[in-house]
């Protein structure tokens, strides 16, 4: 298990932008599993429909890359010290269900391929065991 603070020490994303507050699963090269605690005291819901509080498909995708890139430098053994995770692709993303405060969700990616610095990765976000999101993810790792 990795919790927040080690999860800072792999990313550079912080507060409000640090989308994963704990990795409960993790095999090395292969896949993850990771989650976000969603609160009504997220930020985006201010500005995002605050009559109808619903977080955004856009954060999804981006928790998502998130989880994928401890995943990445973890099982390349690196931190984004000196390296950085560049998104080259979304595709077939889909959201099936919203997310609303109070829930957990749960990110699950494996790993489709890998060659050298480059990463493509299958992800699906859940709440309570139902798919409400899904993305393929192609990422790249380059030097700062």
């Amino acid at each position: 298990m990795i919790d927040v603070r080690e999860i800072q020490e792999i990313l550079p994303h912080r507060f409000p932008f640090l989308l994963i507050d704990r990795v409960v699963e993790l095999d090395y090269g292969a896949s993850i599993t990771a989650y976000k605690n969603i609160t009504i005291g997220e930020q985006i819901f201010q500005g995002h429909f605050p009559e109808h509080p619903i977080y955004p498909g856009v954060m999804i995708i981006e928790g998502m890359a998130q989880a994928g890139g401890v995943l990445a430098f973890k099982s390349m053994n690196m931190t984004a010290q000196d390296k950085v995770v560049y998104f080259m692709s979304i595709d077939s993303a889909k959201f099936r269900v919203p997310v609303t405060p109070g829930d957990r969700l749960e990110y699950r990616l494996s790993v489709i391929r890998h060659k050298g610095n480059i990463w493509v990765l299958d992800g699906k976000a859940y709440v309570d065991d139902k798919l409400v999101a899904e993305a393929e993810l192609k990422a790249m790792i380059v030097d700062k």
